[in-house]
């Protein structure tokens, strides 16, 4: 999620005597210089022939604050391979101690707080609409053809394989995305030449289970950490579905699903603290196919659920939702099986009032679905994702599941059973 940008209403036209695209783009007619880390003045000639990403972010808006601490890595491990590569920081920063501790924890080059009309003027040049945002920009492109805009997604999903950016790398990364998918298994997704199995919980530690086992299984791939909060709530809740699905398929002789732990953890410690917790599978602490695989399918924040088919294919990167919403009923998770619950839900939308007055809001909700000005969404009460069916204040976009209504009589607050 992003924080959306306010509206900027002044236009500011930067100094078009500077020469060369960048100075253009960061000098002003009273400044020809950037800020270093150290609080040295670098001249913007410098950036002359680098790739220059534009980080738009601010220190008082958290997802900026995820994305820095892994844009850090990218940068540092790129500024040791290539010397043509910046980034500059742009500030929505509230005030100037605010920027000062925020930038001090970047190794980059920024715009001085005080800039505000090149920061603006940059803001409306790129239409930045939120934060954090990465533009992306190649040196010798003065038509803007080669920017690139959706660098947060980039980093996020191919690090330093991204580099340089341009757009024949990213068109050669999704080519070679594209064939990995058509060629996905069960064996290349989970093992490699150097391991050939997954771990299991004994008395005295872990156990190798080799991954051909697996082969034939609906497998979730559960990505997660033990410092994540909201892999806390969501955790108990998939322990409680994943034991309930097992008993469901022993009662019938069948042993068709598991779910495999990819930690995000900090350390082997913490793993374990974590996985102790845990009824099912886990590839070994910091194995290289983790970030492998938080690439192959995209996953841009924690806690993730894949769910992969028997026939080693991807089902749906939305485990999380599905298990939110239809608990053990949404196994075994394909298209056919969330249309049967979607039409369950339909036919018991019917029976529910179209206006409510919930317990704790001081709006009336609406009942929405997709259909009718719902969507996907976060529940205000238990704060788990949603879909289809919810109730909507029209009035200020508080949103609750239908089951998670406490309904009260608006004049005199007496509960009704909901």
């Amino acid at each position: 999620m992003r924080a959306v940008m306010k509206d900027e209403t002044q236009a500011v036209v930067n100094d078009n005597s500077h020469n060369g695209k960048f100075s253009h783009l960061l000098a002003s007619q009273d400044r020809d210089y950037l800020l270093s880390p150290t609080g040295a003045q670098v001249k913007v000639s410098d950036l002359e022939g680098k790739v220059v990403g534009l980080l738009f972010g601010a220190n008082w808006y958290p997802p900026c604050r995820v994305f820095t601490q892994a844009l850090v890595a990218i940068y540092e491990e790129l500024k040791s391979r290539f010397a043509q590569f910046e980034i500059v920081y742009v500030s929505s920063d509230e005030d100037l101690d605010a920027f000062g501790s925020f930038y001090g924890n970047m190794p980059w080059l920024a715009i001085p707080f005080s800039d505000l009309e090149t920061k603006k003027w940059l803001t409306r040049k790129y239409e930045v609409e939120g934060i954090p945002c990465l533009i992306l920009l190649q040196p010798e492109d003065g038509k803007d053809e080669g920017t690139v805009r959706d660098g947060v997604e980039l980093i996020y999903r191919y690090g330093a394989e991204a580099y340089p950016f341009s757009n024949e790398r990213l068109e050669q990364l999704r080519k070679e995305d594209k064939v990995k998918r058509e060629n996905q298994t069960l064996l290349n997704l989970l093992s490699n030449q150097h391991r050939d199995y997954v771990l299991s919980h004994t008395h005295s530690g872990f156990k190798q289970v080799p991954v051909a086992s697996l082969v034939g299984k609906t497998i979730a791939l559960y990505f997660s950490a033990e410092w994540c909060v909201p892999c806390a709530k969501f955790t108990p809740k998939l322990i409680s579905v994943y034991e309930k699905i097992k008993q469901e398929l022993a009662e019938k002789g069948e042993e068709d699903f598991e779910v495999v732990l990819v930690s995000s953890d900090r350390d082997r410690a913490s793993f374990e603290s974590y996985y102790s917790s845990m009824p099912w599978l886990a590839l070994p602490f910091g194995d290289s196919e983790t970030k492998n695989l938080v690439r192959h399918f995209n996953v841009q924040g924690i806690p993730w659920l894949v769910i992969v088919g028997p026939d080693g294919k991807t089902i749906t990167v939305h485990g999380r939702s599905l298990i939110n919403l239809y608990q053990e009923n949404a196994y075994p998770f394909t298209n056919a099986k969330v249309e049967e619950l979607e039409k369950k839900l339909e036919e018991e939308a019917k029976d529910l009032p179209a206006l409510v007055y919930h317990e704790g809001h001081r709006h009336d909700l609406n009942l929405v679905s997709d259909g009718n000005g719902g969507g996907p969404f976060i529940c205000c009460v238990c704060d788990e994702q949603g879909s289809s069916w919810a109730y909507q204040c029209l009035q200020c976009g508080y949103e609750v599941h239908p089951k998670c209504v406490r309904t009260v009589d608006r004049h005199n607050s007496v509960l009704i059973t909901n």
